[in-house]
């Protein structure tokens, strides 16, 4: 957290705030996300780079709290608040974005299905799960949306790529489309610290199916929680092959 969902309704509400507005005399005429980052673009061609990780918070004109690390103060007297809770998100200030941006794969709302497969096809022995979380693979998936992405596809988590059939492969990529724009629609999930841009909580947790579940909303079984690579994951055994 937050995920692709809660970092694209945050840029979608900044944009709307910031663009045109000036941070010591330079104009922003950009915000935008990629992967899991929120990028302010500069006039000039720099950037400030945020990386909100497990809590971090982006609030317009927000009330400084005991949480906040940085304010920004734009030219015409509003401000952005950065609260940083558990210390791990960041920001920082570049001139160029691009080696940044490399280092993430395709954008996991914009991706074809081509594309995915492909990409499917150069890691056979790999957990599906972990590998829809690998940035590198495909970019802004975390823990909460691959379990449901998962659910939606009716595949299991610990599935290996290379045992997934032509069909499900092509649900698996309708679910992270429907799954991660049905999120965005209500402002992402507020699980512990993710606020919006305008400090309000997201409305998608009472539409998660797996994630702290305790039942299916489906079938009513129990809800199976397991390890994997050390993250969490959870699915229904009677829902999901």
């Amino acid at each position: 957290m937050p995920e692709l969902p809660e970092v694209e309704t945050i840029k979608k509400q900044l944009a709307a705030k910031l663009i045109g507005k000036k941070l010591q005399g330079m104009e922003i005429v950009d915000v935008r996300r990629r992967a899991k980052l929120l990028i302010i673009d500069f006039g000039d061609g720099s950037s400030l780079i945020f990386h909100l990780k497990l809590t971090g918070q982006l609030i317009f004109n927000g009330k400084p709290s005991k949480y906040t690390r940085k304010v920004f103060n734009f030219d015409d007297g509003s401000h952005l608040i950065f609260n940083n809770v558990r210390r791990f998100a960041w920001w920082k200030r570049v001139k160029n974005t691009k080696k940044i941006e490399e280092k993430f794969g395709p954008e996991a709302l914009t991706v074809d299905l081509k594309t995915f497969k492909a990409l499917l096809s150069k890691r056979p022995n790999s957990k599906i799960k972990p590998l829809l979380m690998n940035q590198q693979f495909i970019a802004g998936i975390g823990n909460i949306y691959s379990d449901e992405i998962l659910f939606e596809a009716g595949v299991q988590p610990i599935r290996l790529v290379k045992t997934l059939t032509e069909q499900e492969i092509k649900k698996l990529f309708q679910s992270i489309g429907r799954v991660l724009k049905a999120a965005i629609k209500h402002q992402g999930s507020s699980v512990q610290h993710y606020l919006d841009a305008h400090g309000q909580k997201g409305g998608y947790v009472k539409y998660h199916k797996v994630y702290h579940k305790e039942k299916c909303s489906r079938c009513g079984a129990k809800i199976t929680k397991i390890k994997i690579g050390g993250r969490s994951a959870h699915y229904c055994p009677n829902c999901q092959k």
